[in-house]
């Protein structure tokens, strides 16, 4: 299935979204639209899975039998259910019973059941405590079928309900459905879903185009990036990681198997679920992803607190969106915090280089970070210098990158992409201006393929070029006072045409004398008609 048919499916299921969500809000109604298009996705893995099980012993249905191939075997071999059952969380780590796969709902939909609505609490619930826990508690937590929005009373929900189901599974069934299809049409409504939303996206979405950015650089070899790209990357991590689509296209530059796992925290618990289906969507794994629910600032994931040196975690790749200038409230202790005490805490009024020094604490020796932040931590002053400047003296600062404004759906400020390496071989900073280089779609900026390729191969041959990229040496920044604000060293600005004074007098003196003609002339008119002032 070609490209343009995949995205066609997402304008399709965007169309019935836009259609069906009425006056409810776009990132409420993307948790409905986003849950179902999982359950489906859930429904017909977990159907190929048991008819590989089952074999032979896999029912053919009659042609007017609407219920499921497997609703017929468990009426039929009641006892072998639970070994059937066993076997499935031990392959592919959860359990759907018939009544719950999608064809069965979507049937309750179509003939409008008013049983839709309570099937479905049961469904998400049965998924969620008879799976693999992990993976699955709490996946659907955020999904409300009270909801007032959908109705105000049972049967006005279930109806609504009907009617997006129903939508959804004609919608669907014109196209393939494997995992590239629905993961990429899934990623399509996240984006239509974070316009939608405008600046309650910035929680969740990075514009994908960002996102390609990060994701080339940190896959390409960390102390020669003329070199191309890796051949593997044990781990990759993001610490913010919204919808966990930044991380997917890390793996996607890396293919299916370039990555050993894929590691990731978000603080948002609809967001965080949205990651995890986000990931399955794809096609990965259970077991190739971790994805951990809590407050990265206060560092409460398990993993990333050992203190044995012997056990402490490493990433090859480390990416994030952090979000901006978050305000955030340092304990006493903080100062002791491993990952600060060695550049210094972060101001209260903005947390941005405590997401940095979280995630530069965790990357390896011979990796690479790339993380998207405001301006202001390339030359604000107060804490924010000092840990800019130990950074750059201790030679992790590899490369700045100016992008255009108005990039993203949640604000309309330009952003930098900072990127870090602990093993820096060169001596210089390469900074490059790319705040010019996009196209205007409607209210967005957007990058074209072309402004990216040239952002990706600046950084990866370290080219300069007059008015767009440049190394710095080291002491220009020193005697700059550690400021990395760009334009201090790649200027953009258009040069003012030079002015010839002599010129723009003779033209005065000639305009005026002019004036005096046409004056002279007006006076001669005005007796000739008799008139006085």
């Amino acid at each position: 299935m070609g490209i343009e048919n995949q995205q066609l499916l997402g304008k399709t299921l965007w169309a019935i979204a836009d259609q069906l969500r009425g006056s409810m809000d776009a990132d409420r109604f993307r948790d409905y639209m986003l849950s179902f298009l999982f359950l489906r996705y859930l429904s017909e893995n977990y159907e190929q899975a048991a008819k590989k099980e089952l074999g032979r012993d896999y029912p053919t249905l009659a042609n007017d039998d609407k219920r499921t191939p497997l609703a017929l075997w468990y009426a039929e071999n009641a006892a072998d259910v639970p070994e059937f059952e066993k076997q499935m969380r031990r392959k592919i780590h959860y359990v759907i019973e018939p009544r719950y796969l999608w064809s069965s709902i979507a049937e309750l939909a179509r003939t409008q059941s008013s049983d839709l609505l309570s099937t479905l609490e049961k469904g998400f619930k049965y998924i969620e405590n008879e799976s693999f826990e992990r993976t699955f508690q709490g996946l659907f937590s955020q999904i409300r079928l009270d909801d007032s929005a959908l109705g105000a009373a049972y049967e006005e929900r279930n109806k609504k309900l009907c009617g997006i189901v129903q939508k959804i599974s004609e919608g669907i069934a014109k196209f393939s459905t494997d995992t590239d299809v629905l993961g990429d049409a899934y990623e399509y409504l996240i984006g239509e879903f974070a316009a939608g939303a405008g600046k309650k996206a910035g929680e969740f979405y990075t514009p994908q185009q960002v996102s390609t950015i990060l994701s080339r650089i940190v896959t390409l070899d960390s102390q020669n990036p003329a070199a191309g790209k890796k051949t593997k990357l044990n781990n990759v991590f993001d610490f913010a990681c919204g919808s966990g689509s930044l991380l997917l296209n890390v793996r996607h530059q890396m293919g299916a198997n370039g990555i050993g796992k894929i590691y990731g925290q978000e603080y948002n618990a609809t967001t965080y679920n949205l990651a995890r289906m986000n990931m399955m969507l794809h096609g990965v794994k259970d077991s190739e992803f971790e994805i951990f629910r809590g407050d990265t600032l206060q560092n409460d994931w398990d993993i990333l607190g050992e203190m044995n040196p012997a056990r402490k975690i490493r990433f090859d790749a480390v990416v994030a969106n952090p979000p901006f200038s978050l305000a955030w409230t340092p304990g006493e202790s903080t100062s002791d915090d491993f990952r600060f005490k060695n550049y210094g805490v972060a101001p209260k009024s903005a947390a941005d280089f405590a997401f940095l020094l979280h995630g530069f604490h965790f990357l390896s020796d011979e990796g690479v970070m790339a993380i998207v932040l405001p301006h202001g931590v390339l030359f604000r002053g107060g804490a924010e210098e000092r840990i800019r400047t130990k950074l750059l003296k201790d030679g992790y600062i590899d490369t700045v990158i100016g992008l255009p404004a108005n990039l993203f759906f949640s604000t309309g400020i330009p952003v930098c992409i900072l990127v870090l390496k602990k093993c820096k071989k060169v001596e210089d900073v390469l900074f490059i201006n790319a705040a010019k280089a996009f196209e205007k779609v409607k209210k967005q900026n957007v990058l074209r393929p072309t402004d990216i390729d040239k952002i990706v191969t600046t950084y990866q041959f370290r080219n300069d070029e007059e008015r767009y990229s440049r190394r710095v040496p080291m002491a220009e920044i020193a005697e700059n006072g550690y400021n990395l604000n760009i334009s201090r060293y790649v200027d953009i600005s258009e040069e003012e045409e030079e002015i010839d004074i002599q010129a723009v007098m003779r033209e005065i003196k000639s305009l005026e004398a002019k004036r005096a003609q046409l004056d002279t002339e007006i006076e001669g008119y005005l007796r000739e008609l008799k008139i006085t002032n």
